[in-house]
């Protein structure tokens, strides 16, 4: 396992974001551009990153293509397109997007959202990014999310079956998936479940941790690793098993100072599974 974290810069060069990343003893890192650069800059950032030994965790898109807007839908795909065409000449892991919603705002519930023919969008705008650029440096990979397809391990294999493109992957986040009781008490079972259906497809991890609130009816929030129930010990121990050298994101934190308390709880957990 890899760990890594966003970082927020306010000045960015090569050096610079290495040195950020290897000061916060990162073992991977987070793309810190985007498609619009220069061939040079690409290739900058790619041999800093390779000399050292920083792999690049993801290419983010984070755009609705499956929206109520069908002109914004476009614009969301072409940029997707920019961003995995970046991500193939960087050699990262992958590029990552959410599946997006009917839900205007890209990322909230919708009724829509689990129709045959939301799927169906999922699957012609996935087909459509990853035809586009044809990588082979590196893989299109959707984030799964509580409240559309990919939800579940399964959901996710009927999405890989149905896109039926060799460089699509998984970015696995379980803590998206965590959306009943079931789940949510029975974590370390359910995680070990998403690698056992998902391991040979899974590119990258999202590292988040969730808590159960005491207002009804069921109500789950996002939480800083550590301060909620994931078994972080059989999260890295599954990771592991794939792949020595997955890349773990810690993200959707407030300051520098709330990633240093996660990545010390992670590693706390890693150093654990070595002492077991």
């Amino acid at each position: 396992m890899r760990l890594t974290g966003v970082i927020h810069f306010d000045e960015l060069t090569p050096d610079i974001w290495v040195r950020a990343n290897l000061e916060r003893g990162y073992r991977a890192a987070i793309c810190a551009i985007d498609g619009d650069v220069s061939d040079d800059t690409v290739r900058a950032y790619r041999d800093a990153a390779g000399a050292a030994n920083l792999p690049i965790a993801e290419v983010g898109v984070w755009r609705n293509t499956i929206g109520p807007d069908p002109a914004a839908n476009e614009a969301a795909i072409a940029y997707a397109i920019k961003q995995l065409d970046l991500a193939d000449r960087l050699g990262a892991r992958c590029c990552v997007n959410g599946p997006g919603s009917r839900h205007i705002d890209g990322y909230g519930p919708h009724p829509d959202n689990l129709t045959a023919e939301t799927f169906d969008m999922i699957v012609e705008t996935t087909r459509r990014i990853i035809d586009a650029v044809n990588p082979t440096r590196t893989y299109f990979t959707l984030e799964a999310m509580p409240w559309i397809a990919p939800h579940s391990p399964e959901s996710y294999l009927d999405l890989i079956a149905a896109i039926d493109r060799p460089h699509l992957g998984v970015h696995l986040d379980p803590v998206n998936m965590i959306n009943s009781i079931e789940r949510y008490y029975n974590n370390a079972g359910f995680i070990r479940h998403c690698f056992a259906v998902l391991g040979p497809h899974i590119r990258s991890c999202h590292a988040k941790d969730i808590l159960i609130r005491t207002p009804l009816t069921l109500h789950l929030d996002e939480c800083r690793p550590g301060l909620g129930v994931i078994d972080w010990a059989t999260y890295i121990r599954e990771i592991d098993k794939v792949d020595i050298d997955m890349p773990l994101v810690i993200e959707h934190l407030s300051s520098d100072d709330e990633y240093r308390m996660a990545a010390e709880h992670i590693r706390s957990s890693e150093r654990e599974l070595t002492t077991d």
